[in-house]
């Protein structure tokens, strides 16, 4: 491929995405509303019926929209099925991210589906099924849909000088956190499940989201492409650029900032 795939980005392809991803949260929905079995993968994760059903919906679909560039899907990876992707694009897809939310049935949890050209993400979806909320992040920009289908661009903010508000995790919040957030005057503290805090940065509901301790990629690429696209930054602990394709596809400790004062 001689073209960029971010140039290739049109509205045209954010539809199929968007289609695609509404597809395999409405597979998910048929799986929420039943009795389902939770069984544990080898790393202690829980996973589901829900969880194989919209990879299967996901994985074959990307396939239609860029045949060549290869897609790294979390249950897939779980298998062994891990297709090489070389220097060049790749798909990360976490078909159902927050499983614990969805086994509790708290609604927080999410389809995400991120595109990665140059070891940096171009292109995120994150689709909340329970909420009927999805967002997009792309070189046309970010926005987000609601119940009503109508389309509303989400936009980082520059915090209040009063204080930061902070988004954490609703299952993985670790004392890390806590260290990093006390370099902070805080004037709102909110937990959220699944990629959902990512959204709620780029919207401009939080300003910051430190996560400490083991994430893969597909957890975090979508919603660092709709961040970046509403304004706001994912960075390593250091301050450095967050990158992909890292060994394993196993993420270090990261920070995401809405836009920096």
């Amino acid at each position: 491929m001689t073209e960029s795939l971010a140039s290739r980005i049109t509205p045209d392809i954010i539809d199929r995405l968007r289609a695609i991803t509404l597809e395999a949260g409405r597979a998910i929905m048929e799986v929420y509303e039943t009795d389902f079995d939770v069984e544990t993968k080898s790393d202690h994760s829980p996973v589901t019926e829900a969880d194989d059903r919209a990879e299967a919906i996901i994985t074959p679909a990307l396939k239609t929209i860029w045949p060549e560039v290869p897609v790294i899907a979390e249950e897939a990876f779980s298998r062994g099925d891990v297709p090489e992707i070389g220097d060049g694009p790749f798909w990360l897809v976490d078909p159902l991210d927050g499983t614990k939310q969805f086994v509790s049935k708290n609604g927080e949890f999410t389809v995400n589906i991120g595109l990665i050209e140059n070891r940096r993400p171009i292109l995120g979806v994150i689709y909340a099924p329970a909420m009927n909320t999805l967002y997009v992040g792309s070189p046309l920009g970010a926005f987000m849909e609601g119940e009503s289908g109508s389309r509303k661009p989400v936009e980082a903010k520059t915090p209040h000088e009063s204080g930061l508000v902070a988004v954490a995790s609703r299952s993985h919040r670790s004392a890390g956190v806590d260290m990093f957030l006390q370099q902070f005057t805080l004037r709102e503290e909110i937990t959220s499940g699944s990629s959902i805090k990512f959204c709620l940065v780029a919207k401009g509901r939080a300003d910051v989201y430190p996560r400490f301790g083991r994430t893969m990629e597909w957890d975090t690429a979508a919603g660092h492409a709709i961040v970046s696209a509403a304004g706001g930054s994912v960075t390593n602990e250091d301050g450095s650029e967050f990158l992909y394709g890292k060994p394993g596809f196993e993420n270090p400790n990261f920070i995401v900032w809405g836009r920096r004062a």
